[in-house]
């Protein structure tokens, strides 16, 4: 199964044309239109197959499937958390969908909202896939705090969920060599704050895992796909 996260930086009505020609089986989009409100008729169209979730019909979290894959939402407590979409993948597996934001925390925002999301919904996420924009790496843990990113990835270690992207290149947190995100399209902003996460419980094998050519995907976004094709386990 290919799985692909994309944070669209907006306007996904004429940008899901290039993200289908990875071909990923599912589709984790940030900053993207609702398909239930958008007068693009095209895109509606398209979308028949979704999970969306947001305050701006313009700018929220969707998962999107291709046919014949059955997807159900979960509607795991979020708490006004923002944003997250917990969903069952044809009744095998869980995923969880990320897109944190500030949500008007100094405390809790970014990494924060995924460590508050996590002490909710920890005893759930055994078994789970956890993928998308987090807005965060360790190179900008704060020691005082008590939920920056070293404290998520340990979390999640100790219920068996650990990055594959840093599995797949034997990377550590804070190293990589592999850039997922420009800050103002700049090449001289680099960063990885993209991630898919997932447990042992499901995944048997990383057969690919990629991320977007940078000259071809700052044309249309801040962010590059970050693509895995995975071997579940039965």
């Amino acid at each position: 199964m290919k799985i692909l996260t994309w944070n669209c930086n907006g306007a996904f009505r004429r940008k899901y044309e290039a993200i289908n020609k990875l071909g990923a089986d599912i589709q984790v989009i940030q900053e993207c239109e609702d398909p239930l409100r958008t007068t693009d008729e095209k895109y509606k169209a398209w979308a028949k197959n979704y999970l969306w979730t947001g305050e701006n019909k313009n700018r929220g979290l969707g998962v999107f499937a291709n046919e014949g894959i059955l997807i159900s939402d979960l509607k795991w407590e979020a708490d006004g958390l923002k944003y997250f979409l917990s969903c069952r993948i044809n009744k095998n597996f869980d995923l969880v969908a990320v897109w944190t934001t500030r949500n008007n925390s100094i405390t809790y925002r970014y990494i924060g909202q995924l460590w508050k999301y996590l002490q909710i919904n920890k005893a759930k996420m055994t078994g789970c896939i956890i993928i998308g924009d987090f807005n965060s790496n360790k190179i900008w843990d704060e020691r005082k705090r008590t939920c920056n990113h070293s404290h998520v990835v340990r979390e999640l270690a100790d219920i068996g969920i650990s990055s594959l992207y840093h599995d797949y290149y034997n990377s550590a947190q804070g190293e990589e060599m592999h850039p997922t995100f420009y800050l103002q399209r700049k090449i001289d902003k680099p960063y990885h704050i993209d991630y898919i996460f997932a447990s042992t419980e499901i995944v048997d094998k990383i057969t690919n895992f990629e991320i977007g050519l940078r000259d071809e995907w700052l044309q249309i976004s801040d962010h590059l796909p970050v693509l895995c094709d995975i071997i579940k386990k039965i």
